[in-house]
């Protein structure tokens, strides 16, 4: 038996750290709340290999963020096998729901029956697509569930973060402004790759300010999906005194045919880095989406500064 002052026994006992006071103490960790609804990633686009190992890392980092989060993944041109479809996943939540409420009853607990969403919908767009949100809505819907759909990832400096990373990944920005030395490949002016027509290249355009303090360089949206788009912004971006292009897809990856980027980048006779794929900001935001529509997020996650 052990006192205030230490073990009685003599053997050591460990104390609680008293709660470090002030502005500055360690935030307490966040845990999913018990019965929380679903989060459900909607992934637009076929069904693949690569694209359910995208979807599963973008998962495992919002697992990693938020312990005991229960998180899925639907495709919105799955097949119900395979690849399970927005309304199968929503449908699935709801049955096992109903399963645990109804088992707790049986064993004679008292336990509430449970009410509000079952899951909440985040869709792996990083900007607005009305046609494949139209989809989503509308899957949603059919499948009778109670779930929130929430916004699209962006515009946000973390998706800034993750087109400046990929730039340089592709020898097409310095990874750090800060330091002395130069790339000699490094775009003097970025094109920011969208589909969605006018209102994705406006919010597009939001995230390519955030890049452009960033790199230093004029950065302009265009749009993958309108003819002339990416060729237009290029031919201002070059009379505007921009010499060397670049083009960052201002995309997951999923959502559009990869061909696309290959074919915008000849138009604009310049080199593409990636789509953003599973970068982990990505993860995040779609958990600070779902954490937010629930009202449990501490805060929005916040870019790293401008170098």
């Amino acid at each position: 038996m052990s006192s205030p002052t230490g073990p009685a026994s003599g053997l050591p006992v460990r104390m609680p750290r008293p709660r470090q006071p002030g502005r500055h103490r360690r935030p307490e960790p966040l845990a999913a709340p018990e019965g929380a609804p679903a989060l459900v990633l909607a992934v637009p686009g076929t069904p693949g290999a690569a694209t359910r190992g995208l979807a599963e890392e973008v998962v495992s980092i919002a697992r990693s963020e938020l312990p005991g989060l229960d998180a899925r993944i639907a495709y919105l041109d799955g097949d119900d096998t395979e690849f399970p479809t927005l309304q199968g996943v929503l449908a699935h939540a709801a049955e096992e729901r109903t399963a645990r409420y109804e088992q707790a009853k049986a064993a004679g607990l008292d336990i509430k029956e449970p009410d509000g969403p079952v899951a909440v919908v985040v869709p792996l767009l990083a900007g607005p697509d009305s046609a494949l949100l139209r989809r989503i809505r509308q899957a949603v819907m059919e499948s009778r569930v109670a779930a929130d759909l929430t916004d699209v990832l962006g515009p946000h400096p973390l998706l800034a973060e993750a087109l400046h990373v990929r730039l340089s990944e592709a020898g097409l920005a310095r990874a750090d402004r800060a330091r002395l030395f130069t790339v000699a490949t490094a775009a003097d002016g970025i094109i920011l790759a969208s589909v969605g027509g006018d209102e994705a290249v406006q919010a597009a355009g939001i995230t390519g300010m955030l890049l452009a303090a960033r790199l230093a360089v004029p950065v302009m949206a265009a749009a993958l999906d309108q003819d002339g788009s990416i060729a237009s912004v290029a031919e201002q971006l070059r009379s505007s005194g921009s010499q060397q292009l670049a083009l960052a897809p201002y995309l997951i990856g999923p959502e559009i045919d990869p061909g696309l980027i290959e074919e915008a980048a000849k138009e604009a006779g310049c080199a593409a880095a990636e789509a953003l794929g599973p970068y982990p900001a990505i993860g995040k935001l779609a958990l600070a989406k779902y954490t937010t529509a629930l009202g449990i997020a501490p805060q929005q996650p916040q870019g790293a500064p401008v170098r």
